[in-house]
């Protein structure tokens, strides 16, 4: 089988059953690797076609994201072992490949009890800067969720999250009354119009906010954490929050 053949195969089954951002991530891939390969018999592919591959596609890239380009490179050859034809050797399958693209060991970040967050929100002064860290520490929503938001997107206590990470249309998150009413507030104060982003700051703006009011109360602290210790799965599942 040609390799352009098998890559038409997997892709059209994940873009059958699979999410938006995981077609896109195999899309990506896998139509380089047929510009390049694509008149190529699947089993003469070897190993060191696949890392002279990574080596063009990957370099000057972090880790993570070399790791990622050989996972569904692997996952590729895989899906056509395990549902065209076992007999194929899968060239990702070699020790070298394994140990220059494993994953980076992960960082150990510190977990928060919910009295350290809340010291950080009410020790954050600035109204923005507040609402920001309380949409994530309360509200479970992510920093890029956050930055999207516009007063369209607000009803009362609901927020309306419009193409989510999960991959769905949009979202439901309930906030408190208390944070609604502020957010009014702020929304008011400032004169912002239906579509436009309540909060116009860029994503390293945020997460340098979110550091330094961790540096406040001496923890480092990332948005993550905030979502984190939010009550997740209750605001995403469409229940309203008490007061």
């Amino acid at each position: 089988m040609k390799v352009s053949k098998a890559i038409k195969i997997c892709l059209d089954y994940h873009r059958n059953h699979s999410k938006p951002n995981t077609i896109r991530s195999y899309e990506a891939i896998l139509t380089k690797f047929g510009l390049i390969f694509g008149d190529t018999d699947l089993e003469e592919i070897s190993s060191e076609d696949i890392l002279t591959f990574l080596d063009k596609i990957t370099d000057g890239t972090k880790q993570q994201t070399k790791r990622t380009r050989y996972s569904h490179l692997a996952a590729f050859f895989n899906f056509i072992i395990n549902n065209i034809d076992e007999r194929i050797q899968n060239p990702c399958a070699n020790q070298l490949l394994k140990k220059l693209y494993k994953a980076n060991t992960p960082v150990q970040w510190d977990s928060f009890e919910k009295e350290t967050i809340d010291e950080i929100i009410f020790r954050t002064t600035k109204l923005r800067n507040r609402l920001i860290l309380e949409l994530m520490a309360r509200g479970g929503m992510r920093i890029g969720e956050v930055l999207k938001l516009t007063p369209d997107d607000i009803a009362g206590q609901k927020l309306i999250i419009r193409d989510p990470k999960s991959g769905r249309e949009q979202e439901v998150i309930f906030i408190t009354q208390k944070i609604a009413d502020r957010l009014k507030e702020y929304i008011n104060s400032k004169n912002i119009e239906f579509k436009q982003r309540i909060f116009p700051i860029s994503y390293e703006t945020a997460r340098s906010m979110v550091k330094k009011a961790g540096e406040i109360v001496g923890v480092r602290l990332r948005p993550h954490d905030l979502r984190r210790r939010a009550a997740t799965y209750a605001s995403r599942a469409g229940v309203p929050l008490k007061p």
